[in-house]
């Protein structure tokens, strides 16, 4: 019999996993405390797609055993997760946890083991408790990056004897960007000078968490730390100058401004020099520039979906504006580009290629992998065949196009350790709820049936094989 040659073969013990967070799967089930989401849901049920919001999710909550199973039955080795704080914490001030929730992650991450799935556990999904926005103003308070130090402190000495694989932050730029500028998150400000703080406290809050991970049993058990960032290169209009430093200031704040900070230890001077001039620099001390310096991260997550594309000013910014990044830049829609249609985002599998480069050129080459990657699109419903499997070709298609500019990186030298997909199942998005799919595996709403797609099957032979043809 013939052995089917693999074209696309990836390194020994690469990860072939898949994303997901606690919010989006696990229900509000015995949750104590509401986050930002659950508390806009509760005010404002008609800003979520078709009204459904975070109160079952995909049912983790009471499913997590058959959802684990299934994700090994497709050849899953390593998830990502969340813990989350209002689920986990009784008490914000003092870190006193509910053992409610003690028992469920205890149980999950067993599983997790059970089923040969290494468990990546990450601190912080967008789901910051309402009551901490409420009384201090979230992430715009010290006072709030010490009480998450404290409930990461609680991580590591209740889950570090088992997970050795840890994330700060999930897309802190999509914080600053959702809150306080665009207003796609909970408070929905527009607030340049608190976003650029906010900015500032995220990075100091992941290097704080990384300093007590570093005095951890976990770490002195060969535990490590990251973060998880979604770069989204900036490609200029054309090669003229305005162009290019339009796309240069796209890609100092939107991705160097957390990228920088985690691998290097320091904020890029001509952010800050922008910034400064602005007068809207953030309000640091040498402490705690020390404190970012001196604990960078051990190995990074990236999340790809799309890339950023930017032109010159076409018209000069109002001064008489509030402070925003868009004084610098407009958004530049190229023409023909690949687009996909259900999310409105353009199709690039190249930038994931040059994404790899850059870390590996500009960023001492860390060990990273991508941590998100996928395809949502919308009524999948109608892609199911007679024996009812969607046919979600469309996804298959994607993601061998983005492996395949990944492949030729690591080829290069780029030292990507793993792909995970978002998602293993799908889960509910923030605004968005079940708008757009992005699911190895289906959930029926009404049932909670789950059921394999085509990619589930896909991937499944594809990290049998450690690549693809």
């Amino acid at each position: 019999m013939a052995v089917l040659s693999i074209k696309y073969k990836f390194p020994e013990n690469f990860w072939w996993g898949a994303a997901t967070s606690g919010p989006q799967t696990e229900g509000r089930f015995n949750k104590k405390h509401a986050n930002v989401f659950d508390h806009w849901f509760d005010i404002e049920k008609e800003a979520f797609f078709n009204g459904i919001g975070p109160n079952v999710a995909s049912n983790f909550y009471n499913s997590y055993k058959e959802d684990i199973k299934l994700m090994a039955d497709i050849g899953l080795d390593s998830l990502r997760t969340s813990i989350q704080w209002t689920r986990l914490i009784k008490d914000f001030e003092t870190a006193e946890v509910d053992e409610e929730a003690v028992v469920f992650y205890n149980r999950v991450i067993d599983e997790l083991i059970k089923n040969k799935i290494i468990p990546v556990i990450n601190l912080q999904h967008f789901d910051l408790p309402v009551e901490l926005y409420d009384k201090y103003g979230g992430w715009e308070s010290k006072h709030v990056i010490a009480l998450f130090v404290l409930f990461a402190e609680k991580c590591f000495e209740l889950f570090g004897d088992r997970v050795k694989n840890w994330i700060t932050f999930n897309e802190p730029m999509v914080i600053v960007e959702g809150q306080y500028l665009y207003q796609f998150h909970y408070p929905n400000l527009v607030d340049g000078k608190k976003a650029v703080q906010v900015l500032y406290n995220l990075n100091l809050a992941s290097a704080k968490v990384i300093a007590a991970f570093k005095q951890s049993k976990c770490a002195k058990q060969g535990g490590e730390i990251g973060v998880v960032l979604n770069l989204t290169p900036a490609y200029p209009r054309s090669q003229a100058d305005e162009d290019v430093k339009a796309a240069a200031f796209v890609e100092d704040f939107f991705n160097k401004s957390f990228l920088d900070p985690a691998v290097k230890g320091e904020f890029t001077p001509s952010l800050v020099q922008t910034l400064q001039a602005d007068g809207v620099l953030w309000e640091s001390t040498p402490e705690e520039l020390m404190i970012i310096k001196n604990n960078t991260i051990d190995f990074l997550g990236v999340n790809y979906y799309q890339p950023r594309r930017a032109k010159s000013k076409e018209v000069a910014w109002d001064i008489e504006k509030s402070w925003m990044p868009n004084k610098y830049f407009d958004d530049y829609e190229m023409p023909g580009r690949r687009m996909n249609p259900y999310r409105g985002w353009e199709i690039y599998p190249q930038a994931l290629y040059d994404i790899a480069i850059n870390i590996r050129d500009y960023y001492n080459n860390i060990r990273w992998y991508v941590s998100e990657n996928g395809m949502g699109v919308e009524g999948e419903e109608n892609y199911r065949n007679a024996d009812g499997l969607i046919e979600d070709i469309y996804r298959i298609d994607f993601y061998e196009e983005h492996l395949t500019y990944l492949h030729k990186a690591i080829q290069e030298g780029s030292n990507c350790f793993g792909f995970h997909a978002w998602t293993p199942i799908d889960c509910w998005s923030w605004s968005n709820a079940y708008k757009n799919r992005y699911g190895y595996i289906a959930v029926d709403l009404a049932t909670q049936i789950k059921t394999i797609k085509k990619s589930g099957y896909w991937i499944k032979n594809v990290a049998k094989n450690n690549g693809f043809s």
